[in-house]
């Protein structure tokens, strides 16, 4: 009310007013904030982001093929040589393969009547501690309700099973195909970024079948060969094959496809990696690795028989992922005026400091902002009308006598 208006919802308008402040710390402030506006919208949106390009993600199929020898010693398999038919299991899978390194044998088992392994829901006295038709999931088949002997000292429930059963706990150590390490595969990968109309694969087009021949993945002199070492893969994944091998376990191959198809398409090549995905903590050695059981049957004498394989080793994960980068007039118009869309921030921040550190900070906010009423610039628009007027009154004068002579 004191500066001559009335302080009422809608009857007010403002303007923007433009005021030119000599203070060195305002101006290096205001140039600063834009300095790095501007470094963030060159530097880091378009120089790293590449927010000009659109982006697509990258399809792909993967197909292996393992090969080698190895040649194992042991007394329930004999000598005895094994290739890519006997240790790949199954011979195909979705973007992964699995490689056997140690294995535990019981041979010849027949469904018959056996003594259960001992352990503390099996262990008995009597016939009265088994139950008849009884089946533990833990255990290896249906009792019969009967107690027999074990050994001199143990007596457990009778099951109905694959007799002998399996007896786990005598696992190889070294593993039993330590020439694994030995073996190779050959990974072909096929992507397509179906935005741009773009593929290729892995095998690059320079690559030749002699180079395939005699190459093997090297980082440093030959990153490009599709051809893997077992034990190079492992080592790269910081772990040694060998012990790796008693247990089993799984391994990532990561295969990255970043490309910016604005520049050449040679450029366009894969990134390999490896790394271990399984979990392996000293602290919790529970279920530790890879495995899991198969078996080989047979007839002996007209009687159903089987070798039960319990399989460790271990199984590698081809993971394709990457995008491709394109340059499009919409993401770059968007993502770039919405980072210059910061530079408002610039006025604001030099006005917070120029009305609160500076020392005219009082007087540079009532030069800031203005207040006026209509009402108050009255006289001075009655002064600029008889301005107006006044080369005008003659020829008013001469204008009326003319018309009334």
């Amino acid at each position: 009310v004191g500066l001559g208006f009335e302080p009422c919802l809608g009857c007010f308008y403002e303007t923007s007013r433009t005021l030119i402040v000599r203070n060195k710390t305002v101006g290096v402030t205001n140039r600063l904030i834009q300095a790095i506006i501007i470094g963030y919208v060159i530097g880091y949106v378009c120089v790293v982001q590449k927010a000009y390009q659109d982006t697509d993600s990258v399809i792909s199929s993967v197909t292996t093929k393992v090969k080698g020898f190895a040649k194992t010693n042991s007394s329930d398999l004999g000598l005895r040589v094994w290739d890519t038919a006997d240790y790949i299991i199954p011979p195909q899978e979705e973007n992964s393969f699995f490689v056997l390194t140690n294995m535990i044998v019981t041979p010849n088992q027949m469904q018959t009547r056996c003594p259960e392994l001992p352990n503390p829901s099996t262990t008995c006295t009597s016939d009265s501690d088994c139950k008849e038709g009884f089946s533990d999931a833990r255990g290896n088949g249906i009792q019969t309700g009967k107690c027999v002997d074990y050994s001199d000292a143990v007596k457990t429930c009778e099951v109905f099973a694959w007799c002998p059963l399996e007896k786990d706990t005598d696992l190889p150590e070294p593993a039993m195909l330590t020439d694994a390490e030995t073996f190779t595969v050959l990974i072909k990968n096929n992507i397509r970024f179906p935005k741009f109309h773009f593929s290729k694969r892995n095998i690059l087009p320079d690559v030749t079948s002699s180079y395939l021949k005699s190459c093997t993945f090297h980082r440093i002199t030959d990153p490009h060969c599709p051809i893997f070492q077992l034990k190079d893969i492992v080592s790269e994944a910081d772990e040694d094959f060998q012990d790796l091998a008693i247990r089993g376990g799984v391994i990532g191959i990561l295969i990255n496809w970043d490309c910016d198809l604005d520049l050449s398409h040679k450029k366009c090549i894969p990134k390999y990696s490896f790394s271990r995905l399984d979990n392996k903590n000293p602290e919790n050695s529970a279920a530790p690795g890879f495995n899991f059981r198969f078996a080989k049957y047979f007839s002996v004498d007209g009687v159903e028989t089987r070798t039960l394989v319990k399989a460790y080793g271990i199984r590698f994960d081809v993971i394709v992922f990457g995008k491709a980068g394109k340059f499009n007039l919409v993401p770059t118009v968007v993502n770039v005026g919405a980072a210059l869309s910061f530079l408002s921030l610039v006025n604001a921040v030099s006005d917070w400091v120029l009305l609160t550190f500076t020392s005219k900070r009082h007087f540079y906010s009532q030069q800031k902002s203005t207040y006026l009423d209509e009402m108050d610039d009255t006289s001075e628009v009655g002064l600029c009308l008889v301005h107006f007027l006044l080369p005008w009154i003659p020829v008013i004068v001469s204008h009326v006598r003319s018309q009334k002579s």
